[in-house]
């Protein structure tokens, strides 16, 4: 999954469209051996499949975004790929965040907040602890820099299928139940990292989420296994 998505990182570039990104990963994904994940998805918020391989979201698009041959990258451009395969009947799920060109300082400080933050919320991950343990540390390196983490949407388990409990939110709520962390267990952490407000919508095409306030969004994931000791990120 890992090797994929940097392959198709490399493509970004200012001029290309967003679907010869997706079609390159579909590519990849079937030469791997693998199957696309995210391509059929029925996501019960929408009425329609996910139609294509990969997530590409743009600036103010925090993920889902449907690439099209008439969305075209350009320079300045915060992009979000995401990425989810099935392989012998295993799923992982990845995504990363990329500049294309000059941008402002504080964007590049969102981008690499939302890196660091992903990382933050892995290295609290061993048998013993909790899923709001990864959630407040993850928050704590948003807010600290002056950001906010999106509240709607959350990380979660996966394993047998793409998406499966428990929920693994980017905050710390009492809204989620308390979640002991065990040796075997799978999570997709994926941090989502507004500029502005953490207030996201639902666009039109009932997939492409974006923040409210139009500010841009940067979105990091790992699928990461909970070992005897700690962690192992399996999409490193």
């Amino acid at each position: 999954m890992s090797s994929i998505l940097d392959n198709v990182m490399r493509e970004v570039k200012s001029g290309i469209s967003t679907m010869s990104l997706s079609s390159l990963a579909e590519k990849l994904i079937n030469q791997s051996g693998g199957i696309p994940s995210f391509k059929g998805y029925q996501a019960a918020w929408s009425e329609d499949a996910y139609p294509a391989a990969l997530c590409v979201s743009i600036n103010d698009e925090v993920v889902h975004g449907i690439p099209t041959e008439d969305k075209i990258i350009k320079t300045g451009d915060v992009v979000g790929l995401d990425c989810g395969l099935r392989y012998k009947g295993l799923y992982t799920d990845m995504a990363k965040t990329v500049i294309v060109g000059r941008t402002s300082k504080e964007i590049k400080k969102m981008v690499s907040v939302a890196k660091i933050a992903l990382m933050s919320g892995i290295k609290e991950i061993a048998p013993g602890k909790y899923i709001s343990d990864i959630s407040r540390a993850i928050q704590i390196e948003v807010e600290k820099n002056g950001f906010s983490v999106v509240r709607q949407l959350v990380g979660h388990g996966v394993g047998r299928s793409a998406h499966e409990e428990p929920q693994v939110p980017n905050y710390v709520s009492k809204d989620y139940p308390k979640v002991e962390l065990k040796a075997g267990m799978t999570l997709a952490l994926e941090p989502m990292v507004n500029l502005g407000s953490y207030e996201v919508e639902t666009g039109a095409d009932g997939w492409t989420i974006s923040t409210v306030d139009k500010k841009p969004s940067a979105h990091f994931e790992h699928t990461v296994l909970v070992t005897d000791k700690g962690y192992e990120i399996l999409t490193k």
